[in-house]
């Protein structure tokens, strides 16, 4: 053989054993540690459905796959302590809106977490707000048709789904009960789609839960939201009223969702998610599917999360210690 052919052969070869390793190693990165994403409530409810769209797109940011693990119970209390037990190495986050990491240890003695020690704000994507909805089987088109409709069935006792015990849909009741005079019980349910459930069969007359939770059903008629939080109206529901223009103040600061991530995960991993959880919210596909959803999306980075994290505890610790609720 010519030595110009064996020359080119043996740079074949070595180009064919390079492309091999490259393909070996992606395959190896394909089919390396996932990164696990607890969310703590069941499928098929909003926090569900936002974090498997969002899966969908990390994954092909990070190179890995992204695993949506539903660890429900307790609003979300399990997910938080399995999140507090994990690794950190960046392998188990944990997506969650206020309820799990701002409000449960405002209103339990001992979550088994505390997030300013067990938790680090790796990267927020959205805002949100709470609202009253009620069901297709009383005839209320608004606050004030619900409240005449609850003194007419049950001369003034009504329940309302929650989709966790203590949290703000809970507070929120008991305020519209102490507003219009209503003996009006929470009826705390293991996340909002066991509670959409008994709303759509009629087995209970109202409800509390996020938008997120709601718009499906409210669009398709089947519930109707007669109030949402905030400081404005939805651009998902705009003839909807907030419950300040009905003259229920202290329901402005909104909640949030972010990703958490066990205290001592190192800053580059941490930074690492965050920067390809801001590129995919730019992807009109996800910010068009999580508006939808009736989020205001927009990119938190670590500190800003953290320091909307804090302050919305602040001011829901104010709320919960007016209202005279007691830890449990």
């Amino acid at each position: 053989m010519r030595p110009s052919m064996l020359f080119r052969l043996r740079g074949l070869s070595r180009s064919l054993l390079l492309a091999s390793g490259i393909a070996l190693a992606g395959a190896a990165s394909a089919q390396g540690t996932a990164i696990k994403v607890l969310v703590g409530f069941p499928p098929g409810g909003g926090t569900d459905a936002i974090a498997r769209v969002l899966a969908d797109k990390l994954k092909d940011q990070l190179g890995v796959p992204v695993i949506v693990e539903n660890k429900a119970g307790a609003g979300g209390q399990l997910a938080a302590q399995a999140l507090k037990a994990a690794a950190p190495d960046g392998n188990t986050l944990f997506l969650t809106h206020d309820h799990s990491v701002s409000i449960l240890p405002l209103v339990m003695k001992n979550p088994g977490f505390d997030p300013a020690k067990d938790f680090v704000a790796v990267a927020g994507f959205a805002t949100f707000v709470n609202a009253l909805a009620v069901s297709g089987g009383t005839p209320a088109k608004s606050v004030n048709d619900y409240v005449a409709w609850v003194r007419s069935q049950g001369g003034g006792k009504g329940t309302v789904g929650v989709p966790a015990p203590a949290s703000v849909p809970e507070f929120l009741v008991k305020v519209v009960g102490q507003k219009y005079s209503l003996d009006l019980q929470a009826a705390p349910y293991r996340g909002s789609a066991p509670m959409m459930a008994d709303m759509l069969g009629n087995q209970i007359a109202a409800g509390v839960a996020s938008i997120p939770d709601f718009i499906e059903n409210h669009k398709a008629g089947k519930i109707r939201v007669v109030a949402v939080m905030g400081g404005a109206r939805q651009a998902v529901m705009p003839d909807v009223p907030t419950f300040a223009e009905l003259g229920l103040a202290g329901f402005e600061d909104i909640p949030y969702y972010g990703y958490f991530a066990p205290a001592g995960t190192p800053k580059a991993v941490i930074d690492r998610f965050s920067e390809a959880l801001a590129k995919v919210l730019t992807q009109p596909d996800v910010r068009s599917q999580l508006t939808a959803m009736g989020l205001a999306v927009g990119h938190m980075p670590p500190e800003q999360l953290a320091s909307r994290e804090r302050a919305y505890a602040q001011t829901w610790a104010r709320v919960i210690k007016a209202s005279g609720f007691q830890a449990q």
